[in-house]
């Protein structure tokens, strides 16, 4: 598989939003930013904070769009276009209702799966980018979603979004350097100790 170029993180802007669980994908990617000094700057040609740095060795550009969700692509395919990026070359980070708090997924193509950031995203990029797929758990019928991803996670939860998370940041120079099956079988066998 090809190297990483860009890997994106979705989340909601907003102090209000910050700590909800349809974040983790902005955790993660403030994560990376945090573990290998890449600044992150608001650039409005791409709606987000951006930035640019070396992850195991590879150049790789960092975004975290501020568009709102649910218009995640008006970010994510400007810069996508301007830089000439495939869409194998990139990894979305995203909450995932159908896995547990605690679970995480690497997948790599496939739909939307109902999510809106990657609804607005995948029409204009195609299907074939990497989804780290950060689990939230469902609150058990839909007329709740909305509540459940626009509130904090429990202490309990939020533990488990961090460890599926610490899994997924140990993987990423696996993930950057095209090693997409290493990287996979690693972050989708973790399970939470006991």
């Amino acid at each position: 598989m090809r190297p990483l170029k860009l890997i994106v993180g979705l989340g909601n802007p907003g102090a209000q939003y910050a700590l909800t669980r349809h974040n983790t994908g902005f955790w993660f990617v403030a994560r990376l930013a945090q573990d290998y000094g890449i600044e992150l700057t608001a650039d409005k040609k791409f709606h987000g904070l951006t930035g640019r740095g070396q992850i195991a060795g590879q150049d790789v550009r960092l975004l975290m769009p501020n568009t709102f969700m649910n218009k995640s692509g008006q970010s994510v395919v400007p810069l996508v276009n301007f830089y000439g990026i495939d869409n194998d070359e990139i990894l979305i980070a995203h909450d995932e209702l159908d896995i547990d708090a605690g679970s995480i997924k690497l997948k790599t193509g496939g739909g939307h799966g109902g999510h809106n950031g990657l609804r607005d995203i995948a029409p204009h990029i195609g299907n074939n980018f990497h989804r780290l797929r950060i689990g939230i758990g469902h609150p058990g019928h839909k007329s709740k979603v909305s509540a459940h991803v626009l509130s904090k996670p429990s202490a309990d939860e939020q533990t488990a979004i961090e460890a599926a998370l610490d899994v997924a940041a140990d993987n990423i120079g696996l993930l950057v350097k095209g090693d997409i099956e290493k990287a996979r079988n690693q972050i989708n066998s973790f399970k939470l100790p006991d």
